[in-house]
């Protein structure tokens, strides 16, 4: 699982991204942030293994209902 840190970066509480891509002046203090909450939709998209699960769910239940309707369109043998 460390390998997917190199796609996905966690998120701080802040918003920061744990990289370090936040450059802090020297010899400044560091003021604490307030905790920001991380919108529903990034963690969504953040999640591999949901994204992946989606993928497999949403085109299997629509195969299913298209052959389902296939199958009640066909008429009855005599």
């Amino acid at each position: 699982m460390r390998f997917l840190c190199f796609f996905w970066p966690r998120r701080t509480r802040g918003g920061a991204v744990n990289e370090g891509d936040m450059a802090e002046t020297p010899g400044a203090p560091a003021a604490p942030s307030p905790p920001t909450r991380v919108p529903t939709m990034q963690r969504v998209l953040d999640n591999p293994f949901l994204l992946l699960f989606i993928g497999v769910a949403v085109p299997s239940v629509f195969y299913l209902m298209w052959g389902i309707m296939e199958i009640a369109q066909i008429p009855i043998g005599k």
